[in-house]
């Protein structure tokens, strides 16, 4: 092993960016569908190397930082091409007016992303040491910089290097107590300790640090598991996985034989006996028009829905015109009583930019540059995110597609819920790992918040999950139909991790006292 790392470390020019590239690139795998986290044991340890040999030519910051950010730059491109290609499908479903975007979505949007993750291994070479420190910087600096990717620019916490540490529900349980910035720290810190084996110097100290830590993180998930309590109560839910295919969700002509088929879904008999449920959610957008273009509609779903029966559906909602000013669209969620009646509606509060509403529009729209989504016009943002409430008072909070991909969102939600309610479209990812990662991400939501969830796709992975991140059923994609489960609902339980979110920063503010004090014991000696 030591060899290969003299080789990776003695790597310069193109030879060196290849390598980190591939690194990164082999990372990605550790993310859904394929779930291979081993190739984390691989990747984080070539990139060590390479930091270790990253030094420019002459003296001073300059010969220090540009290699060092080059090579991180590298790696996370990489890994954020291979990791989300897919978004690119998104904009061949209007190929006529987007495809000239895909290059910005495959190779742009890993490109700037791949920024943080420079900055990451440029700051974490500045406090570089041999041994074991140098792999406790590089964990803090990217862990941080997952933090801040989560929240600048609206943020885009997608595929964050923690969910390779949670492939399984017994990994999971750890997001109970740390959260996803937690985890993000600590997944680097173990991920990157074969790299002792380079140089053998703290090999001991590291082989045990590691071992210990997801020693304790499965010892965690199986007592975890293990002292569950039973639900409280069942709420029977059906969830309507329609598959309408993206091209034809918009089309004026398809819009009667789309509202047919939810309405044969919602009407269905349930089988072998089971309760009829209560609650019946429809997907994201699910409905193909607005309400008050088509008041008929809300007579034809009181019609199907029998006593008792609420629905919850994505629709698109308007406000304004008509003299009251200009038309602002929502893309909420909307509660429908038996009598057809609407009785409360959530709007989305994080949009998604460029794909529901455009940055700067004023300017961008100038020169071409439009939101993907067409459905009705570029949509407003929410107020106030709030629960709504359905049979004998159990609290819905409803997240609108990305929207449950933010850890702090969820956070901030979790005490007014009973259930977390995630409606999505992904049916503009095709068949790709896109829809298998956003569903891990959702999962990981429902463990960190200890609250059971709710999830509608049009065409998949609709299921429910309880509180700890278990798979009670679930739809796989395309599937086409509704699906009938008892939902476990329990008490929120209170324990001493009152906030995985804040004992991630704990660890992170451990990290920074390790590091930087280390880094003035070298100086202090070094004087």
């Amino acid at each position: 092993m030591e060899r290969v790392a003299e080789r990776v470390i003695l790597l310069s020019g193109w030879r060196r960016s290849l390598v980190a590239f591939i690194a990164g690139g082999f990372a990605a795998l550790a993310q859904p569908p394929f779930d291979f986290f081993a190739a984390c044991f691989v990747s984080f340890p070539v990139l060590v190397w390479l930091l270790d040999g990253a030094v420019g030519d002459g003296r001073g910051l300059r010969a220090l930082a540009l290699p060092a950010f080059k090579t991180g730059w590298w790696f996370g491109f990489g890994y954020f091409m291979l990791g989300l290609w897919w978004i690119g499908n998104a904009l061949l479903v209007d190929a006529g007016n987007f495809a000239w975007a895909v290059p910005l979505a495959i190779v742009g949007l890993p490109a700037f992303l791949a920024i943080f993750y420079g900055f990451a291994a440029l700051f974490a070479r500045f406090l570089w040491s041999g041994g074991i420190l140098r792999i406790v910087s590089l964990a803090f600096f990217f862990g941080v910089s997952e933090l801040i990717r989560s929240v600048i620019f609206t943020g885009f916490p997608w595929g964050s290097i923690g969910y390779a540490a949670m492939p399984t529900l017994l990994s999971m349980q750890s997001a109970k107590v740390f959260g996803l910035v937690g985890m993000n720290f600590l997944a680097v810190l173990v991920f990157s300790m074969p790299a002792l084996l380079g140089t053998r110097r703290h090999l001991l100290v590291g082989s045990i640090t590691a071992i210990g830590l997801v020693t304790i993180q499965f010892t965690y998930g199986y007592l975890s598991l293990s002292r569950e309590s039973a639900a409280d109560k069942f709420l029977p839910v059906r969830i309507v996985q329609p598959s309408i295919k993206q091209t034809e969700k918009w089309d004026s002509l398809e819009q009667t034989r789309i509202f047919n088929i939810l309405l044969d879904l919602t009407r269905r008999q349930v089988s072998d006996g089971g309760a009829k449920p209560q609650l019946i959610v429809w997907p994201e957008t699910a409905v193909p028009f607005l309400f008050t273009d088509r008041p008929e509609a809300l007579v034809q779903l009181g019609e199907a829905l029998d006593e008792g029966q609420m629905l919850l559906t994505g629709a698109v909602r308007a406000e304004g015109g008509d003299g009251l000013g200009a038309t602002r669209y929502y893309n909420s969620v909307v509660a429908i009583a038996q009598d057809g009646t609407i009785v409360d509606a959530v709007d989305k509060v994080h949009l998604v930019p460029f794909g529901e509403y455009v940055p700067f529009a004023n300017l961008l729209n100038n020169i071409g540059i439009e939101e993907i989504v067409q459905s009705a016009g570029p949509f407003t943002a929410g107020g106030a995110r709030r629960p709504i409430t359905v049979e004998e008072g159990t609290r819905v909070m409803p997240f609108v597609c990305y929207e449950i991909i933010f850890p702090h969102l969820v956070a901030d939600a979790a005490d007014q819920s009973d259930i977390l309610l995630n409606v999505t479209n992904d049916a503009w990812f095709g068949v790709s790992p896109g829809p298998y990662q956003h569903f891990r991400q959702a999962r990981v939501r429902a463990v960190e918040s200890g609250l059971p969830l709710l999830r509608a796709a049009n065409s998949g992975i609709s299921a429910v999950i309880d509180s700890s991140g278990r798979v009670v059923e679930a739809f796989d994609l395309n599937a086409v139909g509704n699906l009938d489960v008892r939902m476990p609902i329990q008490k929120r339980e209170k324990l001493y991790f009152e906030n995985p979110g804040t004992n991630g920063m704990f660890i992170a503010f451990g990290f920074g006292a390790v590091l930087f004090g280390a880094s003035i014991v070298r100086r202090l000696r070094a004087n």
